[in-house]
C-alpha cells in the first residue's frame, strides 16, 4: 500500500472500548427509539424490497431505482421478526459500529482520546442519528462501510479497504467509486482493485437484470425546475442545515489543521461528494446528502486546534501497518 504522507501512528494505551462501544450503543438507542422502524417515502420503498424479498409482495410492487440497492433489506427480511424491528435493529449497530470506527480512526492517528470520543459522538449526536436512522433506509449500513474504508486506509489496511468498498457498493451502487478511488490513488495493488471492481460491477449488474429485472425505466436528469423546487423547500434546506450545522463547519476549518496523513480524505471526500450533489439537482435536497460525507468529514472536524507538531506523549506506541495487498 502506498505509504501516507506523515505516516507516524501513535496510540494511546489505555482505552476502556467495551465502556465505550455501550456507551455509544445506548446514547443512539436512546436517540433512535423516537422514531424507531417508521416508513415514509424512500423508506417506504426499501421495507417493501425486504417484504418482496420474504414473499409477501410481488415485484410489480417495486419501484426504481431503490430495489436495486438490496443489501440491506434483503439481510433485514431474512432476520427473524417484524421487518420494522430488524430492519430498525440493523440501522441502530451501523450507527453504533460507526460512532466506533470513527473513534478509533481519530485514536489511531494520533489525536488524542478526548478527540478520539468527540469524533464517536460527532456520529451518535447528530440529527441524522434522530431524523433519519431510525426509519428503514440504507444510508446507515452505507455510512458505516464508508467509515470502515476510511479507517482501513488511514491505517494501511488495502484489503480491509477493498472488502469495506465491496460492502460499501452492495449496499448503495455509487459507492463504487471507492474502489475506483483505491485504483487511481494506488491505494492497493492494481490487480486486486481491479478484481474487487469487476466483482463489484458484477454485483450491480446481476441485482439489476437478473435479480429484480424488469421494473419501470426511471432517470435523475438535472433542470431548472428542480433547482427552482430545491430553493422553495423549507423542509429539505432545514435538514440540510441541521445535518451539515456542526460537521461541516468544523471540518471546512479543521482542514487548515489536519497533519499531512489524513491528506488522502481530501480528494476522496471531493469525489465522494459529486453523486448527492448530481442526485440534488436531479431530485431534492435533503440532509442525507451531507450524512453520507460524514466518514470523510469526521477526521478533519476533530483535528481542529491540533499543534502543527504533534507532541511525544510518554504513553504511546507505534501501530504495525500491513503489507501491500
Amino acid at each position: 500500500m502506498a505509504q501516507i504522507p506523515g505516516n507516524i501512528y501513535r496510540i494511546p494505551r489505555r482505552f476502556n472500548w467495551p465502556f465505550v462501544i455501550g456507551g455509544f450503543a445506548v446514547l443512539s438507542l436512546a436517540i433512535m427509539l423516537w422514531r424507531w422502524g417508521g416508513t415514509v417515502e424512500d423508506s417506504l420503498a426499501y421495507f417493501d424490497t425486504a417484504r418482496w424479498v420474504r414473499g409477501e409482495i410481488p415485484l410489480q410492487d417495486l419501484r426504481a431505482p431503490f430495489p436495486y440497492r438490496l443489501a440491506v433489506p434483503a439481510l433485514a427480511a431474512f432476520l427473524p421478526g417484524d421487518i420494522h424491528n430488524t430492519f430498525a435493529a440493523l440501522n441502530w449497530l451501523f450507527v453504533t459500529a460507526t460512532a466506533c470506527l470513527a473513534t478509533a480512526t481519530v485514536r489511531r492517528m494520533g489525536f488524542g482520546t478526548k478527540r478520539a470520543l468527540a469524533a464517536g459522538l460527532l456520529v451518535v449526536l447528530s440529527l441524522p442519528t434522530f431524523w433519519y436512522a431510525p426509519y428503514l433506509l440504507v444510508d446507515p449500513g452505507s455510512v458505516c462501510m464508508r467509515m470502515l474504508f476510511v479507517f482501513a486506509v488511514l491505517t494501511g489496511q488495502p484489503r480491509l479497504a477493498l472488502a469495506a468498498g465491496l460492502a460499501a457498493t452492495a449496499i448503495r451502487e455509487e459507492n463504487i467509486l471507492l474502489l475506483g478511488w483505491l485504483l487511481v490513488m494506488r491505494q492497493a495493488a492494481v490487480p486486486h482493485v481491479l478484481a474487487a471492481l469487476a466483482a463489484a460491477a458484477g454485483w450491480l449488474v446481476a441485482v439489476r437484470w437478473w435479480l429484480i429485472p424488469g421494473l419501470p425505466h426511471y432517470a435523475w436528469v438535472p433542470n431548472l425546475g428542480t433547482v427552482r423546487a430545491l430553493l422553495a423547500d423549507t423542509r429539505g434546506l432545514l435538514s440540510l442545515a441541521g445535518c451539515a450545522g456542526l460537521v461541516l463547519p468544523l471540518a471546512l476549518v479543521g482542514l487548515r489543521w489536519a497533519p499531512p496523513r489524513i491528506a488522502p480524505l481530501k480528494s476522496l471526500l471531493v469525489l465522494m461528494a459529486l453523486p448527492p450533489l448530481y442526485a440534488a439537482l436531479s431530485v431534492r435536497v435533503e440532509g442525507r446528502i451531507v450524512w453520507g460525507l460524514y466518514p470523510f468529514l469526521i477526521p478533519f472536524a476533530v483535528a481542529l486546534g491540533l499543534p502543527r507538531r504533534a507532541a511525544t506523549e510518554p504513553d504511546v506506541r507505534p501501530l504495525r501497518t500491513s503489507r501491500r495487498a
